[in-house]
């Protein structure tokens, strides 16, 4: 019998390995801006597809975070947020031993503009609720939350203690959630926004947008934006 030999290395994982290693070692830091596909295709003599596989993948494992036309930055260690299964960032911070707290910036009555009204499924003009509010993780700002809420559905909305509670557990006990959507997309973040969120201007962001509806009601929408290096968006589903 002829003895075994191990497979080459392909050039896609040979990359990873170094940036990885890079990573590990510390010579890249949560935060910093690695070369570009450009700059390690000349580094490594690798195709273009190689360096891009390479990225791809170790984006998906959640070691970076690549934003369209800005560059690739190395991730902070970080939770997760459920994609598909709704929950409370309280809980999904609880969960993982950490303490939370929430500053209300708005909470207010207002006359849904035409974004909030198409939003809600609902007249532009019509009075809604409209709340602001910045959750921390251990201190640290890890979502600007931004909501319109139907009023008629959820009439003591404001009535809330936000620092007690979260919007979505009020409006999970209020309204219970039959169906939901979300949008998720990259984005930079404005200069208000990276300072609520302690960012750097052109620091990746995550948004996503939150539909919850309760029977045929739309309940509320969100706006929900998220560091892009602290925070991975995953889901599990079966068909």
């Amino acid at each position: 019998m002829l003895p075994s030999r191990s497979a080459p290395v392909p050039f896609y994982e040979k990359v990873k390995q170094t940036i990885s290693d890079n990573i590990a070692s510390g010579v890249w830091r949560p935060h910093d801006r690695i070369p570009s596909e450009a700059e390690l295709v000349a580094q490594f003599g690798f195709s273009r597809m190689t360096i891009n596989r390479a990225l791809r993948e170790l984006t998906d494992e959640g070691l970076l975070v690549r934003l369209q036309g800005v560059g690739t930055f190395v991730a902070e260690p970080k939770g997760q947020s459920a994609l598909f299964e709704i929950r409370s960032i309280a809980d999904e911070i609880a969960a993982r031993h950490h303490q939370h707290r929430c500053e209300v910036l708005t909470l207010e009555q207002t006359q849904a503009n035409a974004l909030q009204a198409t939003a809600l499924n609902v007249r532009e003009g019509t009075l809604i609720f409209h709340s602001v509010m910045v959750h921390y993780e251990n201190d640290l700002p890890v979502q600007i939350e931004d909501r319109c809420v139907n009023a008629g559905v959820v009439p003591d909305y404001l009535a809330q203690d936000y620092s007690q509670t979260t919007p979505h557990a009020y409006l999970s006990l209020i309204a219970p959630l039959t169906e939901g959507e979300h949008i998720v997309e990259a984005v930079r973040a404005t200069a208000e926004e990276c300072a609520l969120l302690n960012i750097k201007e052109h620091d990746p962001c995550l948004l996503i947008h939150r539909r919850t509806w309760s029977a045929s009601h739309i309940v509320s929408h969100a706006r929900l934006l998220f560091p892009g290096s602290r925070y991975r968006l995953q889901g599990h589903f079966m068909s």
